[in-house]
């Protein structure tokens, strides 16, 4: 991380730095020094958000960095769910997008696997609404 990375943090927000919680009791700015693998609030996934099937990846993925002693079952989680993906969805970008998943995952990239997978929850949200039974009375 060349020169370091800037984060401003609102009073009561949190961070997650390679497993720790942080949290500010007023404005800060903090510089992350050194590569770490961290996650800012507005990006953690609460457990009751997880109502599709991208959103439980998000969340499995988000586990491994989050909770290094849950790192490899949540890897493992996450590789099975992207498999269940695979032949379930019949989008092309979704599919590729979903590949590039799997190997990030196959790498140990779980911050880059998250970043994917979040581009894809409004995909997945557009062909839910798409899909949806309509609710005409003939």
């Amino acid at each position: 991380m060349a020169g370091g990375l800037k984060i401003t943090l609102r009073a009561g927000e949190r961070i997650f730095v390679n497993g720790g919680v942080l949290k500010v009791d007023r404005k800060v700015s903090i510089e992350l020094m050194n590569d770490v693998i961290f996650l800012l609030e507005q990006h953690v996934m609460k457990p009751e958000e997880t109502t599709t099937p991208l959103r439980q990846l998000y969340f499995m993925v988000q586990m491994m960095l989050m909770d290094p002693a849950l790192h490899m079952k949540a890897r493992t989680m996450a590789k099975e769910s992207v498999a269940s993906l695979l032949l379930s969805i019949s989008d092309g970008k979704m599919l590729q997008s979903l590949v590039e998943v799997s190997d990030l995952l196959d790498t140990d990239r779980a911050f880059e696997a998250l970043k994917k997978v979040r581009m894809l929850l409004p995909l997945e949200a557009a062909s839910a609404r798409t899909h949806e039974p309509s609710k005409e009375v003939a």
